[in-house]
């Protein structure tokens, strides 16, 4: 028998209360990004009541995505990762709304998210130009949004911090997003909270090739954990639930 959303959310319920996990469930949360931060963001939204979700990434599941990725396995080696990733978040709760978009964020495909039709944007995308013409369309929309800065190169998850972008120090990645985006004279039109952590440790192993179908213009190609880009990912799902809790309370 197929457990009921009250049994699957019963614990939430217990400490979130009836009203927040009510509008846990009636929110729209759109995810630019579902690989080692992302995907276990998704996962993290699912299992705390969020219901309405749209996935968003262009890529397909490859061998150096087992190591860190929700969905990626020796089985799943090939497929959309958006797709694999919705099975597994319907496995968890049946009546959840995945929608699942197999495309990239760009300053030429932006109008096509609708943005303005969300209550959260969450960035986990690692692509810079992308990721700038992001925060600069999300900001401009009345949605709540949250991005994550970089999560590679780092082994102590107890290092995670949220700090406002123009707060984030000690990540390269935070750094050349706010070069860019002063350097273009487009700033975004609000504050937001971002994730980072300021450990930067180097590589230590023989380099390998980053697929061309993967490069677009990613920062760089650079060894990651699931210890850390979970927590990340986790800590993305709190800022939504956060939000919606702290509201409620006011």
């Amino acid at each position: 028998m197929t457990p009921s959303s009250k049994d699957i959310f019963n614990r939430a319920e217990l400490l979130l209360g009836a009203d927040v996990m009510e509008r846990l469930a009636s929110v729209r949360v759109i995810l630019f990004g579902v690989g080692g931060v992302g995907s276990w963001c998704a996962e993290g939204l699912v299992r705390s009541g969020i219901t309405h979700l749209t996935l968003v990434d262009a890529d397909n599941v490859v061998p150096s995505n087992i190591n860190r990725q929700r969905m990626a396995t020796v089985s799943t080696v090939g497929r959309s990762k958006v797709e694999t990733l919705k099975e597994i978040l319907l496995d968890i709760n049946p009546e959840a709304s995945i929608e699942t978009v197999h495309a990239r964020f760009t300053e030429a495909s932006a109008a096509s998210f609708g943005l303005d039709n969300y209550d959260y944007i969450i960035d986990a995308i690692d692509a810079l130009k992308d990721k700038a013409s992001l925060i600069l369309h999300a900001t401009a929309t009345p949605a709540t949004f949250f991005s994550s800065m970089g999560a590679a190169c780092k082994i102590d998850p107890t290092k995670v911090r949220v700090a406002s972008f123009w707060e984030v120090r000690g990540c390269p990645l935070g750094a050349m997003l706010r070069k860019k985006l002063r350097k273009a004279g487009t700033l975004p039109a609000q504050d937001f909270l971002c994730v980072y952590d300021e450990e930067l440790l180097p590589n230590r192993g023989t380099d390998t090739a980053l697929p061309e179908e993967l490069k677009f213009d990613k920062v760089s190609h650079n060894g990651s954990l699931i210890t850390v880009t979970a927590t990340f990912g986790f800590t993305l799902a709190s800022l939504v639930i956060q939000h919606l809790y702290t509201s409620d309370c006011r």
